[in-house]
């Protein structure tokens, strides 16, 4: 039986719309389900929407509706927007479906049944818009660090899952398993968390202060809360306890995240399995946000991206490798659509979309579309093979490894070695003089695309078969395997090959702004830049430090609290997580702005500002080209 593949997004929380976040992370799982499947896994994809909570009251009432007509709204919403991008799940779940609250109420009971659900009182400082308690360590400035706004003093009964039993297993578990969470700075950010004592987790909502949930099995005055309900829906959807979905696909689940959810998806659900008696998932896959001028999406500002919006304009294919092409798995990126049209005109029109044509065109024009036999080959056509060949391994390698940016790359690599072959060669010269040769020519083309054209699938998986459709191939799309590739010229076309349209048209220009009115916005904030003459520059003082240490500070998304030598030892919190690990910032040196007044940051007091460079690929520190002693100031 072929190995079995289990991919998950996180079901979205149905208080808005989708946008451009929902989006990428679900054609991630979609293009990780079609690799999978041309590396000959059966695949399980699931993703779903989740339906109860806080934020889901107040969104229905502001539309006058009632929370089950808001859900049944916003969920078919997502769940018809996905055929539109191509998304292959073989499930959407709801956390209003009947299934899903019998196994939240089954996974409760055997909870605590396990003695590890207990009612007590509790004090605590709740945010509305996470649905959550924070500790002051968690806060920034007094603040959620995701909402910027207070959180309310709540004193109230519930019950209480023993998380911090589990503390001392799951910090096991994550260092016996060096791949449990990807990539490797997610890791260390879960390590750092478990670095402090791990509270327990309050499990229950009073139906005083909230009715829209599920009932807890053993007290009929509380409901379940979201996170508690939402994550089981991971093991619900494949029939746990009995169902032979479960058994057959939960060994190999992969998760996909966005890591604004990395503390509940990689610390409260592996411990809630552990109570229950289920193995932990494989892999917890995390990626970041898409940025736009340089800040998160946000509805407040008018920013979101809404991805129909651009499908519509640009294409679906173009669309979905571009998000996949210009953001590095795990970290941030900018949106910009200039970049997309950049990416469509170089990469998909100029360089795939005119090999294609230029192929075909040939194929038709010399062979009538047949596929010619080749002769002996020479050296430039083995070695065009042998890179056509190499590139499955490093794809396959780079694909495992959520390196989807570096797997485009290498893929266009060798997309400009056929383009360049066919420069070198120049077929339409030896049609003149050597017909013999030029069918070995053609010949080495055609099977270069076909390679090309079922490692694009994953990505483009609807100009791919057209591709193929053009190649006149007998298989499309999932019915190759990875392995068959390496049988060069095993494969003979069925039908005649045939140029069609044109794949990438070309974009002369961005055709109409993304929705946010950016343009406005950037005009206004120009107009409040103003200069600062070289007096006022003289007065910061910037030095050369060296970052003797750094620390993840638990409970934060960003933030590392950095020891540096500046002549001076000195802290500093700077927000570079999710762009360097500890060790990578460890010995580093950088610019530092030393006359800063201090300001309290998580409960810590920063003593000046660590200079770093942004751009799409994230944050890059600034350094001097060689080793300074620290404290040289900058001139």
């Amino acid at each position: 039986m072929s190995r079995q593949f289990y991919i998950t997004t996180p079901i979205y929380y149905v208080n808005a719309e989708p946008h451009l976040g929902h989006a990428y992370t679900t054609i991630i799982a979609d293009v990780l389900n079609r690799f999978y499947k041309l590396y000959g896994s059966e695949t399980f994809f699931l993703t779903g929407t989740d339906e109860h909570g806080d934020k889901i009251i107040a969104a229905a009432q502001k539309y006058h509706q009632t929370p089950k007509e808001y859900v049944d709204r916003i969920s078919l919403l997502f769940q018809k927007l996905w055929p539109k991008l191509n998304i292959s799940n073989n499930y959407f779940i709801r956390t209003t479906d009947e299934k899903h609250q019998e196994t939240v109420r089954l996974i409760l009971n055997r909870v605590k049944n396990n003695g590890d659900i207990y009612f007590s009182e509790y004090e605590g400082l709740y945010c509305f818009g996470c649905e959550r308690f924070f500790t002051e360590r968690e806060l920034v400035d007094g603040k959620c660090p995701d909402h910027m706004t207070k959180p309310e003093v709540i004193k109230e009964s519930n019950y209480f899952f023993r998380m911090s039993k589990y503390q001392d297993w799951l910090i096991n578990h994550i260092n016996e398993h060096p791949d449990f969470i990807r990539p490797e700075r997610y890791k260390n950010e879960v390590l750092s968390f478990l670095k402090e004592p791990l509270e327990d987790l309050c499990i229950s909502r009073p139906k005083s202060r909230l009715t829209w949930g599920i009932t807890l099995p053993f007290d009929d005055n509380f409901v379940t809360y979201v996170w508690f309900d939402a994550l089981i829906n991971y093991i619900s959807a494949l029939g746990y306890p009995d169902g032979e979905m479960f058994h057959k696909s939960w060994p190999s689940a992969q998760h996909i995240i966005a890591k604004d959810i990395l503390k509940p998806h990689g610390i409260y659900w592996p411990c809630m399995l552990k109570s229950a008696g289920i193995e932990p998932y494989r892999h917890l896959n995390v990626h970041g946000y898409w940025n736009i001028n340089q800040g998160k999406m946000s509805k407040s500002i008018g920013n979101v991206v809404k991805p129909l919006d651009l499908v519509d304009i640009y294409g679906l294919d173009a669309f979905r490798y571009f998000l996949l092409r210009d953001m590095v798995f795990g970290l941030d990126s900018e949106f910009s659509e200039d970049a997309l049209v950049r990416r469509i005109n170089a990469d998909l029109a100029n360089d795939l979309g005119n090999l294609v044509s230029r192929s075909l065109t040939m194929a038709q024009k010399y062979f009538k579309g047949e596929l010619p036999e080749p002769a002996q080959p020479e050296s430039a056509d083995e070695e065009l093979k042998n890179d056509s060949l190499e590139l499955i391994d490093s794809y396959n390698a780079l694909m495992k490894g959520l390196e989807f940016h570096k797997a485009l790359m290498s893929v266009w690599n060798v997309i400009g070695k056929v383009n360049k072959y066919i420069d070198s060669m120049a077929p339409w010269t030896l049609a003149e003089s050597d017909m013999e040769r030029l069918k070995t020519v053609i010949f080495y083309i055609i099977e270069s695309l076909k390679i090309i054209s079922v490692l694009l699938w994953p990505f483009m998986p609807g100009s791919a078969e057209k591709i193929q459709e053009q190649l006149g191939l007998p298989k499309k799309g999932e019915e190759y395997r990875l392995k068959d590739l390496h049988l060069w010229g095993n494969e003979r076309p069925v039908r005649t090959m045939q140029k069609g349209k044109s794949l990438f048209p070309r974009v002369k220009t961005k055709k109409k702004g993304f929705p946010g009115k950016q343009g406005k916005k950037d005009k206004t904030a120009e107009k409040k830049r103003r200069l600062i003459s070289f007096k006022e520059f003289q007065k910061m003082d910037i030095r050369v430090g060296t970052i003797k240490k750094a620390e993840a500070i638990p409970g934060s998304k960003k933030l590392f609290r950095l020891t540096v030598d500046t002549g001076k030892e000195s802290t500093v919190v700077s927000g570079l997580m999710g762009h360097y690990t500890e060790d990578e910032l460890t010995g580093k040196q950088a610019l530092v702005v030393t006359n800063l007044e201090p300001v309290k940051l998580m409960g810590i007091e920063s003593q000046g500002m660590v200079l770093a460079a942004k751009d799409g690929s994230g944050l890059h520190l600034l350094s001097p080209d060689s080793v300074v002693s620290p404290g040289s100031p900058v001139k």
